[in-house]
């Protein structure tokens, strides 16, 4: 059964001085789906977040979230979605528990509910012990959580994450990632995590798309971007120590990349799809090369990124 369609954007651009931060996006994404939008910094996805908010008016195209046109229902449209910046701004001069109970009133969480909320969020984000606390003496791991939680006081249908688990020790990154799979398999919530962590990405995402100087490079899920990238996959090749050079020569007349590993007798080859390994270890067995292990790694989401990056014309 198909999910329905929680962000939609069609030719979606923005121009700042004649330039496109962001360059005729098209892109959907399902209800209940945690959605990775992957690339550099000035890619344009700090842009894309406020465009599909109605913070910023799109120069051209259009885009709905839940329905609604982020231009002209917009407050509407934020009472429904939970954002979190990269440098999110708190009140420092409150403290964390008056930080949250603040934005409770303001995003409508009915008053009787304000307390029970905020503590469940403080606990959640091992914020209690010093919840009554001025934010300003707050580390930024801490006012990181502090943010986290203040995008998650009126239960958003929609989650923008910007970076959410930056400054966070391991634990913490973790209990990040288990509250990012609830917020979208247990309560049904649509997730559109912006992060530079691909091995986050790939863990968390059913779908990422990557972009590169405001255009979108591709989309898929993870899976399913490393097979359509299956030229970056790399294979391990072990053979006998003795012929590591004939297969070296082999490698190198079929223009393979190809290096050495600390273990003799293994190569590590990049560039060889799945489907030609088999001539390739023919090649080698004809020049007398015995071949004792060929272990083939799926391209990686990493590998997949830097493929797209690299396609790229240098910036001018």
């Amino acid at each position: 059964m198909d999910h329905p369609v929680a962000i939609e954007a069609q030719g979606l651009t923005r121009y700042f001085d004649g330039l496109a931060a962001v360059d005729h996006l098209d892109l959907q994404v399902r209800a209940g789906e945690i959605f990775g939008f992957l690339g550099h910094n000035g890619a344009g996805k700090t842009t894309t977040v406020r465009l599909l908010n109605g913070i910023l008016a799109a120069s051209e195209g259009q885009a709905r979230v839940l329905g609604r046109d982020p231009v002209t229902q917009g407050v509407e449209l934020r009472r429904l979605t939970g954002v979190l910046t990269e440098t999110p701004s708190l009140e420092e001069r409150l403290s964390a528990r008056e930080n949250l109970s603040i934005f409770a009133a303001l995003y409508g969480v009915p008053r009787e509910q304000v307390a029970e909320r905020v503590d469940e969020l403080l606990a959640t984000f091992d914020l209690e012990g010093r919840a009554d606390e001025r934010v300003g003496g707050y580390s930024k791991g801490m006012k990181q959580r502090l943010a986290l939680a203040r995008s998650l006081i009126h239960h958003p249908d929609v989650l923008f994450l910007d970076e959410p688990t930056a400054s966070l020790d391991p634990v913490l990154a973790r209990s990040v990632h288990d509250l990012i799979i609830r917020h979208s398999q247990i309560e049904g919530h649509t997730v559109f995590l912006c992060t530079h962590n691909l091995t986050e990405a790939q863990r968390l995402c059913h779908r990422v798309a990557v972009l590169g100087r405001g255009r979108l490079l591709a989309l898929g899920s993870p899976d399913e971007l490393g097979r359509q990238w299956a030229g970056t996959q790399k294979t391990e090749l072990e053979v006998a120590a003795e012929a590591v050079q004939r297969a070296e020569t082999v490698l190198e007349a079929a223009h393979v990349k190809y290096e050495r590993q600390p273990a003799d007798g293994k190569l590590m080859i990049q560039g060889v799809a799945r489907q030609d390994i088999s001539a390739l270890i023919e090649s080698l067995l004809k020049a007398e090369v015995p071949v004792y292990a060929v272990v083939p790694q799926e391209a990686s989401l990493e590998d997949v990124y830097f493929a797209l990056q690299g396609e790229m014309e240098p910036a001018s």
